[in-house]
């Protein structure tokens, strides 16, 4: 299979300490569509390039609305990342729950990330911007980017609910193939439940999260397939941390996996 509904990017901070214009020359030779997670300065010069923005960072993935003394931040993060994003014709702005707080029960917590969420998202939808809630796993504890225990939106099946009561095709779920396998497995059968809620999908071997390769559990050709069957037509973003000496061939290979 050649053809494909996704585009494919690629996550800049995996590919530190390479800056965003060189990496933008790497995506460009390969195929690549877009990059995201490179620092906004870098925007106007990627785009000259030929690539497009894919994703818009805000607020981090320690503090979010599952506290409502982080709301303002949060609020003000989002409101200010979507207007990056239409200045640079982005289609989508992440966003997460946050950590869990001492005293803060998970019914509450919850509660609290939509209240925060709802004020954001009638300014999104005016935009034509979709926040994305990212699902990361609370498992890996070996490294700061492998995952995030404490993280309140650690169950895939929460995520998804909160999707569902925001009731809008601005808000979707930012669906990381890694992360869901750490946290659930049976990834396929989670895309066929919930690809009617995904926005934005990332990749990334596992354990470890390395390259897509023979030495990791998942099958990502299968996935790939599957995600296409699903006629998913957003981005599909790279964010594997390179183990190899020649991290672009790491690259190369991820994105000829995708591409079919």
């Amino acid at each position: 299979m050649t053809d494909t509904t996704f585009r494919q990017s690629i996550m800049g901070w995996c590919f530190k300490p390479m800056d965003a214009l060189t990496l933008a020359r790497h995506a460009k030779r390969i195929g690549f569509s877009a990059l995201e997670g490179i620092d906004r300065s870098a925007y106007p010069k990627v785009r000259e390039m030929g690539l497009e923005i894919s994703l818009v960072s805000s607020h981090g993935f320690r503090q979010g609305p599952v506290n409502p003394e982080n709301h303002a931040m949060v609020e003000a993060q989002l409101v200010e990342a979507i207007d990056v994003a239409v200045e640079n014709g982005a289609p989508n702005v992440i966003t997460f729950t946050g950590m869990r707080e001492k005293g803060i029960q998970d019914e509450a917590a919850t509660a609290n990330c939509l209240r925060c969420w709802k004020r954001v998202l009638p300014y999104a939808e005016s935009k034509g911007i979709t926040l994305v809630l990212e699902h990361l796993n609370s498992v890996d504890d070996s490294h700061p980017m492998k995952g995030h225990p404490g993280y309140f939106g650690d169950d895939v099946h929460r995520c998804v609910d909160m999707v569902r009561s925001m009731d809008s095709r601005n808000f979707r779920l930012l669906f990381d193939i890694y992360h869901v396998q750490v946290m659930h497995g049976d990834l396929i059968r989670h895309i066929r439940l919930y690809h009617d809620f995904v926005g934005h999908y990332h990749t990334a071997g596992n354990p470890g999260r390395g390259e897509l390769d023979e030495t990791q559990e998942i099958n990502y050709p299968a996935v790939i397939t599957e995600i296409r069957r699903t006629g998913f037509d957003g981005f599909l973003a790279q964010e594997f941390i390179p183990t190899a000496e020649t991290p672009m061939a790491s690259l190369e290979h991820a994105f000829q996996i995708c591409q079919g």
